[in-house]
This record gives C-alpha cells, structure tokens and sequence, in this order.
C-alpha cells in the first residue's frame, strides 16, 4: 500500500484542507493525517516550506512525492487511485466541476472574511453581513441555483467532490442562521450528512 500523509490544519477548519480529506476518504485509503499549526507559523518552518512548495495546506505526500493545493490534490487522487470518482465522467461536466472548484477558491471573500470556517466548526456569529457580503452572498445564490436542477442534492446527477466545495461555502451561512434559500440550504444539509464529510465535521479541535 502507497503511504499517503495529508498535511492539515491543526483546528481542522480549512475548506481545503476539508477537500482533500474527503477526497482520501473517498477512495476508501489508508492515510496519515499530521497537523500543522498555522497561528505558531508552522507552515513558514524551512522543512514543510520545502515540502509544500507553497508553505500552505493542505499538502499532500504519496511516496515521496509532495503536492499543495486542494483542487490540484483532488485531482491527482482521482487519476492516481481507483473507487469512488471525485469527478464526472463527462468531459464538460469535469471542466465544469473544476470552473466551481476555481471559484470558490477565488472569489466571494467577503463571505469568506465575514464567515470563516470558524462559525461551522467553533461557533457561530450574530454580527450581521456587511452590504458587500450580502452582495457576495446573492452571487453564490444565483449561481447556486444555476448550477443545480430543481430539487437536486448533487451537481451532476451523481456526488463529485465539487459539492463538497460548494456546500461548504453555502454552510458558511446555513449554519450561522444567515438566511439561505431553502432549495440552497436543503441541498448544502443533505452534503453535510455525506459519512466523509462527517468524519472530517467530528474531528477533535482544540479548545479556543
């Protein structure tokens, strides 16, 4: 068996640290979870620098060879390693999952700024959105809605890791009581209760 050590963050709070937990899971493998503590500056430290390249996580190593960045170590798991597939089988629908992949990872920072991962997986906060969170906010609703068929609980007909993604931007609202529309909200709970995301969701966190 391959080892495989996923570099994470010491609270378990990354988004795409998250990624590329589930994508592991996934695939059903066998793999060491180190936890790095990014307040301390753990990631600047020489030998993780040299390892992740990008001094960020997650940072993933599979003999020997070490890659950072969520979605290009999502991707890699996915050619590298059979069983679950992270992405379509279509080549329109891969690119696709992708684009929402980019997004995410790219755009809607005042959500990000006003709603980090903080209030899902430590508590949440009663300071109301700014105007540009609510706009940011209507953005991912329409392209949400968009995105999804009426009434669909994944992207694609079937899971792929994008929804993931997705959903947990849309819980960054859901679950601080921020309103969401309900065919958003349903959809980003029914991802939520997914067994891979679950056991990242009840990972130990240290007391803050």
């Amino acid at each position: 068996m391959p080892k495989l050590c996923l570099y994470v963050d010491a609270r378990f709070t990354s988004p795409y640290a998250m990624s590329a937990f589930v994508a592991l899971t996934e695939k059903e493998l066998a793999f060491e979870v180190m936890t790095m503590d990014l307040a301390s500056g753990k990631n600047l430290e020489a030998g993780y620098a040299a390892t992740s390249k990008t001094s960020r996580v997650p940072t993933l190593v599979h003999d020997g060879f070490s890659l950072s960045e969520s979605s290009a170590i999502d991707e890699y798991i996915d050619e590298v390693f059979s069983g679950t597939p992270l992405y379509p089988k279509s080549v329109q629908d891969r690119a696709r999952a992708r684009q929402i992949q980019a997004w995410l990872r790219s755009d809607l920072m005042p959500i990000r700024q006003e709603r980090s991962t903080e209030v899902i997986f430590y508590k949440p906060t009663n300071t109301p959105l700014s105007a540009s969170a609510q706009t940011a906010a209507k953005k991912l609703f329409f392209v949400a809605d968009s995105l999804l068929q009426p009434g669909a609980v994944n992207l694609f007909g079937e899971w792929c890791i994008a929804d993931v993604d997705l959903a947990l931007m849309l819980n960054r609202l859901v679950l601080n009581g921020d309103a969401v529309p309900q065919p958003l909200a349903n959809y980003a709970k029914h991802q939520w209760q997914r067994p891979s995301v679950q056991l990242w969701v009840n990972q130990k966190r240290p007391v803050v």
